[in-house]
């Protein structure tokens, strides 16, 4: 924050509000909630739209001030994390009592309820998204009471995956899995033509792939593999030689470890390490996410205007994420192809290249990531949501005001 200027971590988004409200207790969020006209919270600021600004004269609130508290439970296997807290402190305290989460993202910066609340995800096509693990979530709602909805409740589908629409998330609470290892192979040239995407996908725990599009096919090819799964065999592609950073160019010594020596699943799920900032936000950042089965067509519709794209572009990561059933999320009901977009810091010289891609992608059912850079327009994107009118019933009951409504909202949640 810079006088009376907010924005996101990238600095294309400048929010309304002209400070963050910090408070640091769950009685003083409560009242903070209660007696605001708007709110919106703002997780870890590495959205890139404006799904967080809640708009002139309204409330921008942030969690990262309340107890830092991860309990977790061994005997049931799950850990209650509280809403301010990131990925990186959440994996330190639940691997200290030798469990883990089945999956994480490529930040492990990123707040855990601003992650599971976008439908962020990891890869891996057995893996869901990031919300797949939650159990149940305690919400704060428009006059500062706390509703808790947990599996088996009818409205946990909208609850997670709820672009926080329905209130302010104060804590969540986590299936946990016995601690693993992970190794990371890295392979380099992966031809498109002739590419059998659902071997590749299945070769390893995690697969990603990366390109600048360039040239057809892929720069890098990245598993990682449980210790106590079977090492993949990858023929299609070269072993890496040196160690590499997804993005040409950027240090790889900010990536986690590579060449196949094991660790702790926190410490390779993730591309980057928690102790350094992966770049310096200047960036932009899309994604898609499509059903599987059309994951070569995706390819090739991309390929197909690669030269569109490339100019503007810093590097493409190619993943899969298992279906999912919160009604809002990206992946929900089909298993998924996620087409991800790492962008120059150039938001005019973007956008026509957003459009321009979301046209080749359209007969193909895309879910813009809700936390993006995305063009698609809300009337396209409600009906690509079976749920969406279960959604909006839900959130009227539990904000009959629109509190938690912002503009970026209002049009989805308008039938």
């Amino acid at each position: 924050m810079t006088g009376t200027t907010v924005t996101n971590w990238a600095g294309n988004i400048t929010y309304s509000a002209p400070e963050v409200d910090r408070p640091d207790s769950l009685d003083a969020v409560r009242e903070l909630v209660a007696r605001s006209a708007r709110v919106r919270v703002l997780g870890s600021g590495h959205s890139f739209n404006e799904i967080a600004d809640p708009g002139a004269g309204g409330t921008l609130l942030s969690l990262e001030a309340l107890p830092a508290e991860a309990d977790v439970d061994t005997a049931a296997r799950t850990v209650r994390v509280a809403g301010g807290l990131r990925y990186a402190e959440l994996a330190r305290r639940v691997h200290a009592h030798h469990l883990a989460l089945p999956n994480m993202a490529s930040l492990p910066h990123i707040s855990v309820a601003g992650s599971v609340a976008t439908g962020t995800h990891g890869s891996g096509v057995g893996n869901g998204p990031l919300a797949a693990p939650v159990r149940e979530v305690e919400i704060v709602t428009a006059d500062g009471s706390t509703v808790v909805i947990g599996r088996g409740d009818p409205r946990f589908g909208g609850a997670v995956t709820s672009l926080g629409a329905l209130g302010v998330v104060t804590a969540l609470t986590l299936d946990l899995e016995p601690a693993y290892e992970v190794e990371q192979h890295l392979f380099t040239e992966l031809p498109l033509e002739g590419l059998d995407y659902e071997t590749v996908a299945a070769a390893a725990y995690s697969v990603s792939l990366f390109t600048d599009w360039c040239d057809p096919g892929f720069r890098q090819v990245w598993l990682k593999r449980r210790t106590d799964q079977p090492l993949p065999a990858f023929p299609w592609a070269v072993p890496a030689k040196v160690a590499l950073h997804p993005v040409p160019g950027m240090p790889a010594e900010n990536c986690t470890r590579q060449f196949g020596v094991p660790g702790p699943w926190h410490e390779r799920l993730p591309h980057f390490r928690a102790e350094f900032t992966p770049s310096s936000g200047a960036e932009l950042q899309s994604e898609y996410l499509l059903p599987r089965r059309y994951a070569l067509d995706v390819l090739h519709a991309i390929d197909g205007i690669r030269e569109t794209v490339a100019p503007v572009l810093q590097t493409c990561e190619i993943r899969t994420v298992a279906a999912d059933e919160q009604w809002l999320s990206p992946s929900y009901g089909r298993d998924t192809v996620a087409a991800h977009f790492t962008w120059i810091e150039d938001t005019a010289a973007v956008l026509p290249v957003v459009r321009r891609l979301e046209e080749a992608l359209a007969d193909l059912d895309p879910r813009p990531h809700w936390g993006k850079v995305f063009t698609t327009p809300s009337a396209a994107l409600r009906d690509r949501y079976p749920r969406m009118d279960d959604f909006r019933v839900l959130a009227r009951e539990l904000d009959p005001a629109g509190k938690f409504t912002n503009a970026f909202l209002a049009d989805l949640l308008t039938p």
